[in-house]
């Protein structure tokens, strides 16, 4: 099983423990490197067919922290507008379509958020490995799924902070005689532990540039991050679902579709600054995206890879 880890720092060495492969590719606020100069498809499959997302919470999530990961999503999920608002969570999505067609994969990948799944007593406890991580994520559907385990503010897992905001992977799951592969992902609550680093731009960042906070759209600045963090693994698990599909960079630390474009949301970004962002004129909130139920999202760009740049929505 491999798991690839979205982080915010420049790369870290690769740790191998047990059947266990992790890697580190940086979510950084700055940008030192070219994506397009080396970002190349690997000839591996990409993610397709109908598949199911579930939402494993690990700890204590107020009902409203849960809804803004759901609604968000219901919005990817959507195979018709959710809104007429643009630009849209979905309009974001369509920009991993030319993946698959420089890969010649008919694009038939559609989710749907299925279950939610609820461990607010900790059965793992509070401070969890990669391989709990994985554990956890097991108890989901694991046939055409992939299982989203977020973990609360007050759990502290391997890396986490240190080194990354989440991680995605692959592990086999079901009954010997009959196995089968399923995806993961696994994403942090910043609120407390780490918000300048999983949560900027809606934290003052704890390196480089010191620019003032925006003001996060959905007013709780650690699930605003856990929505950034898993539109990116959302966007490396359907590109490189196991290893050898999409990437930059080494293997054992690849940059993947959103995390190849590092701090960049909006025309004009540099280091500390997000770019040109739309702003809520009541709230004075900032985002980039639409979703359903009134929601708005600031969400990563993608690396477009028949442009070479990173693709952002405003």
């Amino acid at each position: 099983m491999a798991s690839f880890a979205y982080s915010l720092l420049p790369f870290h060495l690769v740790i191998l423990i047990s059947l266990f492969h992790f890697s580190s590719a940086a979510r950084r606020l700055t940008q030192d490197q070219d994506p397009s100069s080396i970002f190349q498809y690997h000839n591996g499959p990409l993610l397709t067919g109908k598949i199911s997302i579930n939402l494993i919470w690990y700890g204590k999530f107020k009902p409203s922290q849960r809804a803004i990961v759901s609604d968000f999503i219901t919005a990817v999920s959507s195979t018709h507008p959710t809104t007429t608002n643009q630009p849209s969570v979905s309009t974001w999505w369509k920009t991993t379509d030319k993946y698959y067609h420089i890969a010649k994969t008919p694009n038939s990948l559609s989710f749907s958020l299925d279950k939610q799944l609820l461990d607010e007593n900790y059965s793992l406890g509070k401070s969890l490995t990669t391989q709990k991580i994985v554990q956890i994520a097991s108890k989901g559907s694991q046939k055409d799924a992939i299982n989203v385990v977020l973990t609360a503010s007050d759990v502290t897992v391997d890396g986490f902070c240190s080194s990354r905001c989440g991680t995605h992977g692959s592990s086999m799951g079901g009954s010997q005689a009959k196995r089968s592969k399923f995806a993961y992902i696994w994403v942090g609550n910043s609120e407390t532990q780490c918000p300048g680093q999983c949560a900027w731009p809606f934290h003052q960042p704890i390196y480089g540039p010191q620019s003032p906070p925006l003001i996060a759209p959905n007013n709780d600045v650690g699930m605003e991050g856990m929505v950034m963090n898993l539109a990116s693994l959302l966007a490396g698990t359907a590109t490189n679902p196991f290893g050898n599909g999409f990437f930059q960079g080494p293997k054992e630390a690849p940059l993947e579709a959103a995390s190849a474009c590092p701090g960049i949301y909006g025309k004009g970004s540099y280091p500390g600054y997000a770019g040109e962002l739309l702003v809520d004129q009541t709230s004075g909130a900032s985002y980039n995206a639409y979703g359903v139920n009134g929601r708005k999202y600031l969400l990563p760009a993608l690396f477009d890879p028949v442009s070479s740049t990173c693709s952002t929505l405003v």
